[in-house]
């Protein structure tokens, strides 16, 4: 039978056939797989994933990592749980992925979070935002890029006190995400401030505003000051409704995320002035980190990096380095690897905690100024994660595992 298969194929196709039954990671590929609500949120995703590209260029340009090339499978999540674990199952059983990253939504990201600790993988979360993901619903094999609802509220709460105001108003998407940033800033307003009184509460679904009415409840309450949790087209549904009726006018507004340009951008003529904002201005930041990041994204896309740039890149650049700590792609490797893993990013360097898996990365806080028609960053500052973390005592309560 063997001597009849030398006869049939050549040996250049029997080294094809022999190199195909080889898995891919023994052929010097690492496979990262990928998935979010590309359709979804495309805002933040698009130059979230050119961002990715940028640094799996950057890397496998210098050899790759531990000698094999990056190779990038992403998948779309379509912003809800059920197929988020879909996909993440497919990615690992017929794409043979070696590191799972991805998912924006929190709820989706709780979701995989799950996956990962049920399959006993290694999980990368670049952009959820709730806390459950390092804290209540933390695992062995989940870990995190961005700065959570806690760390934002925190680096918000000493600007929000300084105004001395006692009514608020509060507004949120109705899911994971807005829960825990709403959670997160009453509790550290009423350490900072123990007088302050929450008037009223607005939490429409999640891409679903009715902007006319719950820009009227909120002005009913007579608030002295808003906090705000809105994002993308409905941020811009509550701006819109807000400046007609009159909403922020004499009124303290906070507001997290808004200073992203993939949010700031689009409210063009209609950005508001003198918001306190958690946001990303790429315009000024003059580090020599950014700009080399700047740089070579300008230089590759013709256009100017979000902050969805930043964490795309940054969460290829982290499982790089993970994997040249850990000299393999094995779970329980990476994992240990990841415990105080140190990263090169756009922001500088940021670390990941052993304790609960969270990097340092930080963020820029300032006041949003609608300049010429158009919303920009003023008066800002970057904030380390590192300081506005909660002790490892603390976290350990929070922590089940």
């Amino acid at each position: 039978m063997k001597q009849h298969l030398r006869h049939v194929y050549s040996a250049a196709t029997l080294a094809t056939l022999a190199a195909a039954l080889v898995p891919a990671h023994a052929q010097g590929v690492i496979k990262i797989g990928e998935l979010n609500s590309y359709k979804a949120q495309p805002a933040f995703l698009e130059p979230y994933k050119k961002g990715m590209e940028l640094a799996v260029e950057e890397i496998n340009a210098k050899g790759g990592v531990n000698g094999k090339k990056l190779e990038l499978i992403t998948r779309d999540d379509n912003a809800n749980p059920g197929d988020a674990v879909r996909v993440a199952e497919e990615l690992v059983a017929r794409e043979k992925i070696d590191v799972l990253t991805g998912t924006f939504l929190s709820n989706t990201g709780l979701a995989v979070a799950d996956f990962a600790k049920q399959k006993k993988f290694f999980f990368l979360a670049g952009e959820p935002l709730t806390d459950k993901m390092t804290w209540q619903g933390g695992n062995a094999y989940t870990f995190r890029l961005r700065p959570g609802t806690y760390m934002q509220a925190a680096m918000l709460v000493p600007e929000a006190a300084k105004l001395k105001k006692k009514r608020w108003a509060i507004v949120y998407p109705n899911y994971e995400y807005g829960q825990s940033a709403v959670a997160a800033f009453k509790n550290l307003m009423k350490a900072a401030q123990p007088d302050v009184e929450f008037v009223a509460e607005q939490a429409p679904p999640l891409g679903k505003v009715d902007a006319g009415a719950v820009v009227q409840a909120l002005a009913d309450a007579k608030p002295d000051a808003i906090f705000n949790v809105l994002f993308g087209a409905d941020l811009s549904k509550f701006v819109r409704e807000g400046n007609t009726r009159g909403l922020f006018k004499d009124r303290s507004v906070v507001s997290v995320l808004t200073g992203e340009p993939e949010y700031l951008d689009p409210l063009k003529d209609e950005a508001p002035n003198g918001w306190i904002v958690t946001g990303y201005p790429w315009y000024g930041i003059q580090t020599p980190e950014h700009k080399a990041f700047f740089l070579a994204y300008h230089e590759k896309y013709k256009d100017y990096p979000r902050l969805g740039s930043v964490v795309g890149y940054s969460m290829i650049k982290s499982v790089a380095a993970g994997v040249a700590k850990a000299k393999s792609t094995e779970t329980p490797k990476l994992v240990e690897a990841f415990k105080g893993l140190q990263v090169d990013t756009p922001f500088g360097k940021i670390t990941y905690r052993g304790v609960d898996h969270q990097s340092t990365m930080g963020a820029f806080v300032g006041k949003t100024k609608n300049e010429g028609g158009k919303g920009v960053m003023v008066d800002y500052t970057y904030l380390d994660g590192a300081k506005f973390q909660p002790s490892e005592a603390e976290i350990k309560k929070l922590r089940a595992d």
